[in-house]
């Protein structure tokens, strides 16, 4: 304990820590929820709190089968905690996000020393990928966090033998199960099973198989929904969920996500921002790797994960996220064997100067785009855009405090790089996606306020669009289906087409954002 009176010594690792907090839980409430994704599981987990009905969600009162329970119950717990409010949705990712940065810290630390488990963390906490879907009122968040703690604990029983750390692989799979479906115990399943098969002739594979304790564990945790999603739903539930959710997924293209085999080739680099230079520098060193056993682990794990889903019809970039954290992991172990160089270095610090510079043009971007896109929606939400000035004054004091941090070097190269990367990441969520929120988002937070505050008892019915963050500022569902004659109507100004417009007037509207209210 420090004595009374002296002052408190900040460790490095109480930077890391403090820096990896802010990431991840300043500013949630910032920006809106986005559409379509956000909007449909903030909305699906009010719906739930609000109907009491804990065992099934419902998005706009249809039944809901896209992913299982567990995110629902997280979201809707803590909104019966704090409220049901935007930052709330995004909670339970950020959390999920920060523990599993804090067990890659720890986890780091013990194979290579406390600074890589320092860098570790921060390398992965600060990377594109990992940012967006901490951010995000989705399901991505948590399952990344469960695979990464089932793929850790799954090593730590192949090289100790330890049979708490296979249970523990068990319970993250079960929970896995119930955030996001089979893929929880596929991808770290088929990496053990691999490396057991290159190293020992699947000697630990089987072993592993053999863990009546453990099964029991994940069997009590993810069994009982799913008989339950059965029973009460019968084929409706297989077919959502298991055959479209997932067989169709990988066996077809859903709502237009596809892409060539070399998809995840080029997403992996964009998703690893700013630190992207250093998986090139890490391929240079593959055959060094595999000779060592944890990094032929973590390198079947990146190498699954990118083979299996390039094979998938559907691609989407955060597939690829499952695979972040390996390749973390072996820049870190490349990097305490062999420092990089003054050049490596240098790349960083020009991928974080560009990330930088690409914030100060955001608002300039979104200004070009209101005078060249043609879609009779979109220019006109664009053409409204809120100043951006704000924007690029902190991105140039980042740029200058980037640009000083480079040149007075009274700090190590490292400490120095880590402070620009951390002030260009709060730059992005803090002023860039809050500022692209309103832009894109606001018409439907905004006109959803107003109908709630000042005619909460009527029914709105959305008119061809699909919009489900709407839903969840309104508090109270919004079907995509033609009005009543008593219904009042959300549309988009773009889409009028069908309605009688004669027997409506509007009530209020924002940014073409239109809300009808029938004639008397």
């Amino acid at each position: 304990m420090t004595p009374l009176g002296n002052p408190i010594r900040w460790t490095s690792a109480s930077w890391v820590a403090i820096a990896l907090l802010s990431l991840y839980l300043v500013r949630l409430a910032g920006a809106p929820l986005f559409d379509v994704d956000e909007g449909a599981f903030a909305e699906a987990s009010r719906e739930m709190l609000t109907s009491g009905d804990w065992g099934h969600t419902t998005l706009n009162g249809a039944d809901r089968f896209d992913k299982p329970i567990f995110i629902y119950w997280c979201q809707a717990a803590l909104m019966a905690v704090f409220g049901t409010h935007d930052w709330v949705a995004r909670l339970p990712s950020a959390l999920a996000v920060l523990a599993a940065t804090l067990g890659v810290w720890r986890f780091a630390a013990k194979q290579w020393g406390e600074a890589a488990g320092q860098r570790a963390a921060f390398m992965l906490g600060s990377s594109l990928g990992l940012l967006a879907i901490g951010r995000a009122a989705t399901a991505d968040g948590m399952l990344n966090a469960l695979l990464i703690a089932t793929g850790l604990c799954l090593w730590n029983f192949a090289s100790s033998g330890s049979r708490i750390a296979l249970r523990w692989a068990y319970v993250w799979c079960g929970l896995g199960l119930l955030t996001k479906g089979p893929v929880a115990v596929l991808i770290p399943g088929v990496t053990l099973l691999i490396w057991s098969l290159v190293t020992d002739r699947g000697r630990t594979a089987l072993q592993a198989l053999w863990e009546p304790k453990g099964l029991l564990m994940l069997l009590v945790i993810a069994v009982p929904w799913y008989v339950y999603a059965l029973q009460r739903h019968e084929m409706a539930f297989v077919q959502g969920f298991f055959l479209k959710h997932n067989v169709e997924r990988f066996t077809g293209t859903l709502e237009g996500h596809s892409g060539n085999p070399l998809y995840y080739v080029m997403v992996l680099p964009l998703l690893l921002l700013p630190w992207s230079p250093w998986c090139v520098r890490v391929l240079g060193s593959f055959r060094t790797q595999w000779t060592d056993p944890l990094q032929r682990f973590l390198w079947i794990w990146v190498l699954f994960v990118l083979g299996f889903f390039s094979l998938s019809g559907t691609k989407l970039p955060h597939y690829m996220l499952y695979g972040l954290t390996p390749m973390v992991l072996l820049i870190v172990a490349q990097s305490v064997k062999n420092p990089a160089s003054n050049v490596w270095q240098s790349l960083l610090w020009i991928c974080t100067g560009l990330t930088c510079a690409l914030a100060f043009a955001v608002p300039t971007i979104v200004a070009w785009g209101a005078n060249t896109v043609k879609d009779t929606w979109v220019q006109p939400l664009l053409a409204s855009a809120p100043d951006g000035w704000v924007v690029q004054i902190a991105a140039a004091g980042v740029a200058i405090a980037g640009v000083t941090l480079a040149v007075i070097r009274r700090a190590d190269a490292w400490a120095r790089l880590m402070a620009c990367v951390w002030l260009v990441s709060m730059l992005w969520i803090g002023i860039v996606i809050p500022w692209l929120g309103q832009v894109l988002q606001a018409p439907f937070q905004e006109v959803a306020t107003w109908a709630r505050q000042h005619h909460p008892e009527v029914r709105i019915v959305q008119w061809r669009m699909h919009q489900p963050s709407f839903a969840f500022y309104l508090g109270s569902p919004t079907t995509n289906q033609p009005p009543s004659a008593t219904d009042w109507v959300i549309v988009r100004h773009d889409r009028v087409q069908g309605l009688p417009m004669n027997r409506y007037e509007t009530a209020h509207s924002h940014r073409g954002l239109l809300l009808l209210k029938p004639l008397p």
